[in-house]
C-alpha cells in the first residue's frame, strides 16, 4: 500500500465558513422553522469535530471505516471530514544503538558488534499498514542485517589475506555495506535508512586475550622487520662510504666483523657497551 495525499482544507478558512453557517442556521430557525433549524444546527455543530492539528515533521494517516483514504502532512490547523479517523505518525529523523551482538566473522572468530542506525519514515501508508509495529520492525531487522554483514567479512585483514575489506580496517566501506543491508530489509515498511555505522567492535571475551597477544606479536615482528631493513641499509651505506673515501681497507673477515658489530648496535633492544681497541687494527 502506497502513500497518497488525503483530503483536508485550511482550518482557519473553515472556521469562517462554519461561523457563517452557524449564524445562517440561527436566523433560519428564528424565521419560523425551528425544527429544521435544530437539525441544521446539530449538523453544523458536528462539522466542528473535523479539526485537527499537524505538527512540524508529523503526519496524520486517515482511514474511513477501515479503509485508507490518505495522509495529511500539511503543517498547522487543518479540517477534514469528521468521520475520518486520524492516526498520528512521526516523520522526524530517529536513531538507536543496537544491542551488542555476538557473531562469528567469516573466519569463524567470535566477535562482538553493535551499530548506530539513523532512520525516518518515508511512506506513512506502508509503515502504518504493511507491518504490525514499524519501530519494532526496524530494530529487529537492523540487528539481523548487522549479524549477516558481520559474518561476511573478517575482523582483521590479517585473518584473510585475500580479503579486500575487513571490519576493523575499512569503516567507510563497512558502513556503506551495512546501510545497504538494512535498507533492503526495511524498504517494504516505508523506512529510509539515512546512516548506519559501527559503534562497538571487539573480539569476544573468550578469545580476546589470545587475539591481543597475536596482535602484539604481529606488531613486534613488523617493527623488527623495519629495524632490520634500516640497519642493513645503514651498513651498506657505511661500507660504501668507507670504500669511496679510502679511509681503511678491510678484508672479508674484518668486513664480516664490522657488519656483525653494526647490526648488534642498530638492532639491539638495549644500549651496547663499546670495547675500545688501543692496539693495532689487527
Amino acid at each position: 500500500m502506497k502513500e497518497k495525499k488525503g483530503f483536508s482544507v485550511n482550518g482557519y478558512l473553515m472556521i469562517c465558513v462554519l461561523l457563517v453557517a452557524q449564524v445562517a442556521t440561527f436566523f433560519y430557525a428564528v424565521s419560523g422553522n425551528p425544527e429544521a433549524g435544530v437539525i441544521l444546527s446539530v449538523l453544523v455543530g458536528s462539522l466542528w469535530l473535523g479539526y485537527f492539528m499537524v505538527q512540524p515533521n508529523q503526519a496524520k494517516v486517515m482511514t474511513f471505516f477501515g479503509s485508507y483514504v490518505g495522509t495529511v502532512s500539511d503543517v498547522g490547523l487543518r479540517w477534514t471530514i469528521p468521520l475520518f479517523r486520524r492516526a498520528n505518525i512521526s516523520l522526524r529523523i530517529r536513531n538507536f544503538e543496537s544491542a551488542r551482538i555476538k557473531v562469528n566473522d567469516n573466519q569463524g572468530n567470535p566477535i562482538e558488534i553493535a551499530s548506530i542506525v539513523v532512520w525516518k519514515v518515508s511512506d506513512t501508508a506502508e509503515a502504518m499498514f504493511d507491518v504490525d509495529d514499524y519501530e519494532s520492525f526496524v530494530r529487529i531487522q537492523s540487528e539481523s542485517a548487522i549479524r549477516n554483514m558481520a559474518s561476511s567479512f573478517p575482523y582483521d585483514p590479517r585473518d584473510d589475506e585475500q580479503a579486500e575489506v575487513a571490519l576493523r580496517s575499512h569503516p567507510i566501506e563497512i558502513s556503506a555495506r551495512l546501510q545497504e543491508e538494512i535498507q533492503a530489509r526495511l524498504a517494504k515498511a516505508g523506512i529510509t535508512i539515512l546512516e548506519s555505522r559501527i559503534s562497538h567492535l571487539a573480539y569476544a571475551q573468550e578469545i580476546a586475550s589470545a587475539m591481543l597477544q597475536r596482535q602484539q606479536a604481529s606488531a613486534i615482528v613488523a617493527a623488527r622487520k623495519q629495524i632490520v631493513d634500516g640497519a642493513v641499509g645503514t651498513v651498506e651505506m657505511a661500507l660504501q662510504r668507507l670504500n669511496e673515501k679510502g679511509v681503511v681497507e678491510l678484508d672479508e673477515e674484518r668486513k664480516a666483523t664490522m657488519i656483525s658489530n653494526l647490526l648488534v648496535v642498530l638492532c639491539g633492544d638495549k644500549s651496547t657497551q663499546p670495547v675500545i681497541n688501543t692496539g693495532t687494527i689487527y
